[in-house]
């Protein structure tokens, strides 16, 4: 009996060595081949693409008919119904939906786009800074950016008109006469005009 004992004592034993042992080993395999984070390389303040566009902020853009009979690649703003047409091919153009400029700073006009840039800086002009003292007077680009994910610079004849097509920190904002001449667009929208839109096409504001 004694024997008996000490044996199921002995098989009692080992088996707790295996368990452990393959525990242990489980383990080493679980850190040997957990996965490494990989160093964060994006640029400081700068997000990604895919941060810019919550669930409640858009896009809106959709294909319809064109109602501007402008050739294909032109931007058509139609201020009073706070519309931006891409003339496309076909008789079609894609819509946004944009924010415009206030009493007072709204305008009409052409023009056309002469740079475009990716997550902007923002330096206000002189005249705004005037009327608002209290802004920065230079920002990099980023979320918080007035300008957004995306901007296109409108000149004429007579230079830089210093009205931008751009995204926007305030979605709210949108579908507003708000802005100080500006048309804004929500950053999922512009970021994708942005990437139909060629340097030259001409812009007609309404």
């Amino acid at each position: 009996m004694t024997g008996f004992n000490a044996l199921k004592g002995g098989v009692m034993a080992a088996s707790l060595s295996l368990l452990l042992a393959g525990q242990a080993s489980a383990m080493d395999l679980g850190t040997l081949f957990a996965p490494v984070p990989l160093p964060n390389v994006q640029q400081a303040n700068v997000p990604t693409d895919l941060e810019v566009a919550p669930p409640k902020a858009g896009p809106t853009h959709v294909v319809v008919k064109d109602p501007t009979e402008e050739k294909a690649g032109t931007i058509t703003v139609d201020t009073k119904n706070r519309y931006l047409y891409l003339s496309m091919d076909g008789g079609q153009a894609m819509r946004y939906d944009i924010g415009v400029g206030r009493d007072g700073f709204a305008w009409s006009g052409q023009a056309y786009v002469a740079r475009r840039a990716e997550w902007p800086t923002w330096t206000p002009p002189s005249d705004m800074l005037k009327r608002r003292p209290d802004i920065p007077h230079h920002m990099s680009g980023g979320i918080e950016n007035p300008l957004g994910a995306r901007a296109m610079y409108l000149y004429n004849a007579k230079g830089d008109t210093m009205y931008r097509i751009h995204g926007t920190n305030e979605p709210d904002t949108i579908g507003h006469a708000v802005s100080s001449g500006c048309i804004r667009l929500l950053n999922a929208d512009v970021i994708d005009l942005y990437d139909r839109v060629k340097i030259g096409a001409h812009v007609v504001v309404l």
